[in-house]
């Protein structure tokens, strides 16, 4: 008694959580023989493992040996406790429920195996891992008494690899069961059978009763009846017979109709009349009420969520209005309310209860706003991300007087304040930076492929005459009085010229051009990185947009390089413009129907903008020239036929644009932090230096063997004695060296921040290309000059290629000179003149200056050059002064000679010269009146020669004269002639034409005698005399040979006489 006392208290100890230690090292607490009555009223015999899987099932327990109290029976106990209290509210209840048994809803029913290996399943399936606590519906697939039982589902879990002999035991344990069963259930009947005859001779009575509706059956209907109940109940066990199958057939044919055999068919009828007339009188009362009832509901419901239905709407409004501030407030209050919503309905699920009514209205018609709401905002969001990516960088400079920013501020704002996956800021610089490059792409070969087309143009037209350049290369002397730029070259040219300039300037210029926007946007980009654009940004809905505030290190390295990318690619497109030569085939460029050297099947993509209107038409593409090897087919960048003139001044306007863009872009932060991309710009500006200066100096040489057309024979405003020649050649020289220094050293870009670093110190070989250039220049030029002095001038118009024609001023054979006389264009000795004035000029003002202009340009001397150009200026000077002389020597020569020859049979003493000396001065004076009318500064030059070549004819005449003696006379003769000879043009004596006299007066005294010489000295007063009485009276013959100021005086007495 007291084990069993014992045992019990152990089980009850276990039962309330308190494991006394005791008992827990029991190792078979319960394994009592007797019978004993639990206190729940549970009643058993505790006996082998029957017992131990009763008591499992009727506490709910896993296992005989708990350690603690279960936490599911603590929940158990405040359940029933729950139970009690509803159980008084609850008077709806069936009336006898309280009869009825309550299942423990955590027990849990188990069973021996079937196969008598275990004296549990359940335990067996815990073991194997199998889920059955919770699973009501899996473990009846494992109870053999259970519907649901599945055979192949408990042997493959229960028994997967039990042997054969286990099976075959548990297949006789089976056996033995179902016979034992079988047995249990015959006890059963044979013990109860009276009881159960009475039951069914009962039930046959009321069903007959029922059947006909209370009249008294027939006797032997109820005999019959009853004796084949007793005759089926006696033969339940055995196989059916085809008496069965009459007495299944009869019984089927006397059951129970459920209209009729159930006493329900007599009141039907009389139902279903008041039914329907119920309906007609009050179902549209019924029914409008219930509408009533649920239309108040409905409008309760409305106008208590009142605010969540205005949502939508009000949503809609701020999108109309563009009021993105509302916009995002409404946004905010409408997520509220769908946060609300959903934590009543989570509460609910949480707490398994039901929602009301109201709770549920409040639940739906938020989510049908939600969705509404979020569809609205999502269209919303997808226009804003579209306008985000088309967004430039700075539309507007700054903030307007309303506080509005940048669009893009403005587009970002929006996203954030509404919420965004993808960050708006790290998308609208990517798409920044797509656009700028293929901005940079597209403009860059929409400018390649429309000059490229204008370069074929000007190729496949004529080359201008040597004429019609010059009308160009005389407007650099022309642009002092107007602006003559636009008459530097012909019409086309200047096109090609003004559209280059024009293009690099809108792409090179930062403020505006293509490189501003690219500069423009490095400074947001910069302003992003370092989290300065983002403090006027928004954090959205509970700072949900906060982590797009802060770019990632990765996205601010990828961020920089794109930005460097941007700016390698203008440098790219600028240097591969002047570096790489014209585009052969435009087609990789331009999808043309046919280009020339282009497969005709070539269809390709233009980069060029969609929809860009070209300057030409695709269909008339012209070929390329056919090569002549000239200078301007290697440069894409310079006009074909254009003069040197017009392509320095605008290279220099183009190196000056190219120099400051790149200064700009070293400035940069992100430019100046990489050394490599500083050199590439600074090798930008070299390699487009020499390019121009390549193309400038080919086409200086091109132009100077044209320079010979300067010449027009009109005289100089300034200098009379001089054609506008000199001034002409001097301004297109100074013009070509001003603007290659300004190529060379791009003076505009020296207070530029970061010049230093882009901007290359001209090399030697570049000044020495010049340094040749103008030396070349110089030579050509003047040899051109000489050939067009001796050349007859033509008298046409002149005729300029392309489509415009040019003219220059007629060249008559009498041009008016500046002091209103005419000069003889005609004349080769008018032309020999003004070319040696012109020379004169050159070798002594033009010629130093240019030297001088280029060694302060170029800061380097040359000096060998200067002299070596002198040299070749006075040679050339020589050679036209000798073929304009050289006519006039020989016919003093003749003359003399002539006269020298021709003997005298007068004796008497001389009084008078000789005619052929009167011959040789009035030659010499018509010399001197072309000269001085043509070009008075070359008179005494041109007479002092004369002269010298006179006195050279009359000692060459003296001595090879046919007489060798000379008697007095004949020596005064010849002394008077020479003597008055030489008087007469005293003016233009020179030392070596005194040299000359004195050996002509040695060669007179060797070919006389002593007493001739002593006569002679004697005679000299008379012979005076008498020199004096020929210039008297030849005064007016020869005064032209007399000095300017002499006859200055002379006239200013006349004058004074006169008035007197």
């Amino acid at each position: 008694m007291e084990q069993d006392n014992l045992q019990y208290y152990a089980l009850e100890s276990t039962k309330r959580g308190h494991v006394n230690p005791l008992f827990k090292h029991m190792q078979t607490p319960l394994a009592l023989t007797t019978s004993y009555a639990f206190d729940d009223g549970l009643t058993m015999s505790l006996a082998g493992p029957e017992t131990e899987r009763t008591l499992l099932e009727h506490y709910t327990l896993s296992s005989l040996y708990p350690e603690e109290w279960p936490e599911d029976k603590d929940d158990e106990e405040s359940e029933e406790e729950d139970g009690k209290a509803k159980a008084a509210k609850a008077k709806h209840m069936r009336r006898y429920t309280t009869l009825e048994k309550r299942p423990n809803k955590k027990a849990q029913k188990d069973e021996a195996d079937p196969l008598g290996t275990s004296t549990s399943i359940l335990n067996t399936l815990r073991k194997r891992g199998v889920p059955v606590e919770h699973d009501p519906e899996l473990r009846n697939r494992f109870m053999l008494s259970s519907p649901s039982f599945s055979p192949s589902l408990y042997m493959s879990t229960v028994h997967p690899s039990a042997p054969t002999q286990i099976l075959l035991n548990g297949l006789d344990s089976l056996s033995r069961s179902v016979e034992k069963k079988s047995s249990n259930l015959k006890a059963l009947v044979e013990e109860h059978f009276d009881r159960f005859l009475k039951a069914k001779s009962t039930l046959d009575d009321v069903y007959n009763e029922m059947r006909n509706h209370g009249t008294e059956p027939e006797t032997g209907s109820l005999r019959q009846t009853r004796q084949r109940s007793r005759t089926h109940m006696r033969s339940g066990s055995n196989s059916l017979t085809p008496g069965d199958r009459v007495i299944t057939n009869e019984k089927r044919k006397n059951a129970l109709a459920h209209e009729s055999d159930y006493g329900t068919a007599g009141i039907k009828s009389p139902l279903t009349e008041a039914t329907t007339k119920a309906e007609e009188v009050w179902g549209p009362a019924l029914g409008g009420r219930e509408r009533e009832e649920f239309l108040k509901t409905v409008l309760a419901s409305i106008e208590h969520n009142k605010k969540i239905f205005d949502a939508g709407a009000a949503v809609e409004d701020c999108i109309n209005r563009r009021d993105y501030d509302d916009l995002a407030d409404q946004y905010a209050q409408v997520q509220r309310y769908a946060k609300d919503a959903r934590m009543l309905a989570d509460r609910a699920r949480d707490n398994q209860t039901n929602l009301t009514d109201a709770h549920i209205h409040q639940v739906v018609i938020t989510a049908r706003v939600w969705a509404d709401v979020q569809n609205r905002i999502e269209k919303f969001k997808g226009e804003t991300w579209r306008k985000l990516h088309s967004a430039p960088v700075g539309s507007r400079n700054a903030p307007t007087p309303d506080g509005k920013v940048d669009e893009y501020m403005e587009l970002i704002s929006i996203l954030l304040q509404l919420g965004v996956e993808d960050n708006p800021i790290w998308v609208w610089l990517l798409s920044r930076y797509d656009h700028l490059s293929s901005k940079i792409n597209a403009n860059f070969e929409r400018l390649r492929v429309e000059l490229e087309v204008q370069r074929r143009r000007l190729g496949s037209g004529k080359r201008p005459s040597g004429k019609a350049l010059a009308v160009h290369l005389q407007t650099a002397w022309d642009r002092r009085q107007k602006d003559a730029t636009e008459e530097m070259d012909t019409k086309l040219v200047n096109q090609f010229w003004d559209k280059e300039n024009a293009s690099f300037s809108a792409l090179l210029s930062t403020k505006g051009g293509l490189l501003g926007e690219v500069i423009e946007y490095w400074e947001t980009t910069l302003a992003f990185i370092e989290g300065v654009r983002q403090r006027s940004l928004p954090i959205g809905l509970d700072g949900s947009s906060r982590r797009h505030h802060r770019l990632s290190s990765q996205n601010c390295k990828e961020l920089q390089q794109g930005a460097l990318e941007l700016f390698a690619l203008v440098r790219d497109q600028i240097h591969g413009f002047f570096v790489d030569e014209p585009i052969e085939d435009l087609s990789s460029i331009l999808p043309l129907p046919q280009t020339p050297k282009s497969p005709i099947s070539a269809q390709l993509l233009s980069p060029l903008r969609p929809g860009a209107k070209l300057s030409f038409d695709v269909n008339d593409i012209p070929p390329m020239s056919q090569s002549s090897g000239a200078q301007w087919e290697k440069f894409a960048f310079w006009p074909p036929h254009s003069n040197s003139l017009s392509g320095v001044n605008y290279l220099s306007k183009i190196n000056n644009l190219i120099g400051v863009s790149a200064a700009e872009m070293a400035n940069v932060r992100v430019v100046k932090e990489d050394p490599k991309f500083v050199q590439l710009l600074r090798g930008l500006v070299g390699d487009v230096r020499e390019r121009s200066i390549t193309a400038v100096c080919a086409a200086w040489l091109v132009d100077s063997e044209n320079c010979e057309h300067l010449e027009d024979w009109t005289r100089s405003s300034e200098k009379p004695d001089l054609t506008n020649m000199p001034a002409r050649y001097n301004a297109f020289e100074n013009a070509l060296l001003t603007n290659l220094q300004k190529i060379m050293y791009v003076p505009e870009t020296a207070n530029s921040p970061g010049s230093n670093e882009v901007i290359p110190h001209p090399s030697s070989r570049h000044v020495e290309t010049i340094q040749k250039a103008l030396r070349n220049s110089l030579y050509k030029s003047f040899s051109r000059m000489i050939e067009h002095a001796a050349a007859k001038p033509a008298h046409e118009h002149l005729d300029a290629s392309g489509d415009e024609s040019l003219t220059t001023p007629v060249v008559a054979e009498h041009t008016q000179g500046a002091r209103g006389e005419s000069i003889d264009a005609s004349s080769p000795n008018v032309r020999k003149l003004l070319t040696l004035a012109n020379f004169q000029s050159l070798r002594s003002d033009v010629v130093p200056a240019l030297i001088s202009s280029f060694e302060s340009s170029f800061l380097q001397t040359i000096t060998d050059d200067a002299k070596t150009a002198r040299d070749v200026l006075s040679q050339m000077h020589a050679r036209v002064f000798q073929s304009y002389a050289r006519p006039i020597v020989e016919k003093v020569r003749a003359l003399i000679s002539t006269g020298v020859n021709n003997p005298t049979t007068d004796s008497s003493r001389p009084s008078d010269a000789r005619p052929y000396v009167y011959d040789v001065l009035l030659h010499l004076v018509l010399v001197h009146t072309e000269v001085s009318r043509t070009s008075p500064s070359l008179t005494g030059q041109v007479m002092s020669y004369s002269l010298e070549q006179s006195s050279a004819a009359l000692l060459e005449a003296f001595k090879h004269a046919a007489h060798m003696r000379y008697s007095l006379a004949a020596l005064m003769q010849a002394t008077l002639d020479t003597e008055f000879l030489a008087q007469t043009l005293d003016n233009y004596t020179t030392s070596k034409a005194s040299d000359i006299q004195s050996q002509i007066y040695l060669a007179l005294d060797e070919r006389t005698d002593n007493d001739a010489r002593q006569q002679l000295q004697q005679g000299l007063p008379e012979m005076r005399a008498i020199l004096k009485r020929l210039r008297e009276r030849t005064r007016g013959e020869f005064g032209c040979f007399k000095r300017i100021r002499e006859r200055k005086e002379r006239r200013a007495r006349e004058g004074e006489g006169g008035s007197g």
